[in-house]
């Protein structure tokens, strides 16, 4: 039968190097049975996943020519979603805990990110190439220029790895970037000391304005803050720190 293969579209570049593939699958301990895939485009992935039959393999796929070519190609693949991730009712597609897995549409990785935090509790464990710049900024340590909202929120319940940088020359069409491969690992961080949505708006806020003291970018949500956070910059802090601070605002709001 022939089929035209799906268009090269919505921000995503297709992985064309079957031992690059490979070794993104490998890289997945898949802790659990359940797997979810994001854009699996022509599914550069999926061959090598459902070469592993313990696994029960979703994909989600908003382009309909891809999903047209996967279920033609694969048609072993019983779970094809045809959905937006990010719009996507995730939770109630499995009854237990799920690994992701995924070549991230570089226009989309920061929200898929997001939508991953939500579910953390759920996710023990992704396996997602980025755009570099994306994957170093989330794997930051505290002191560099390019550690972030992203670094904190992430490394709050997870735990990152860096773990190979892809080049742009085994991609259809080549992105004008270099890409990587990054793990999350889920850590024992089940729920923070202090209130959740006021760490997200402390870390947002500040990293708004990382150039600011703290005492200055954070002064509409606390007059004053304790002194050994109040004359550092947001990347000088630690996540750790974060939920102090957090902790310490929160306290000095109930006052």
């Amino acid at each position: 039968m022939n089929f035209v293969k799906p268009k090269k579209n919505l921000g995503q570049h297709f992985l064309t190097d079957q031992n690059i593939a490979r070794k993104i699958v490998d890289s997945l301990g898949a802790e659990v049975p359940d797997i979810l895939e994001i854009g699996p485009g022509m599914g550069v992935l999926t061959k090598y996943l459902l070469e592993r039959p313990e696994l029960n393999i979703h994909v989600v796929e908003i382009d309909t020519e891809s999903v047209e070519y996967l279920k033609i190609t694969y048609p072993q693949l019983e779970h094809i979603w045809a959905e937006d991730f990010l719009k996507a009712d995730i939770g109630g597609r499995f009854s237990g805990p799920f690994v992701v897995i995924g070549n991230f549409p570089y226009n989309i990785s920061s929200q898929i990110f997001f939508r991953i935090l939500q579910y953390r509790n759920r996710i023990p464990q992704t396996v997602g190439m980025v755009q570099k710049e994306v994957a170093e900024r989330i794997a930051a340590p505290s002191g560099s220029k390019i550690y972030g909202i992203l670094s904190v929120l992430l490394q709050a319940f997870f735990n990152i790895e860096y773990l190979f940088t892809v080049s742009e020359k085994v991609f259809n069409p080549p992105p004008k970037v270099k890409s990587a491969v990054v793990r999350l690992t889920r850590n024992d961080i089940v729920d923070l000391p202090c209130d959740e949505q006021l760490f997200i708006r402390v870390v947002k806020t500040a990293f708004n304005q990382r150039r600011k003291m703290l005492r200055n970018s954070l002064k509409e949500l606390c007059v004053s803050l304790p002194e050994e956070y109040a004359v550092k910059r947001p990347e000088q802090i630690t996540v750790h720190e974060f939920i102090q601070l957090t902790c310490a605002i929160e306290n000095l709001k109930k006052h």
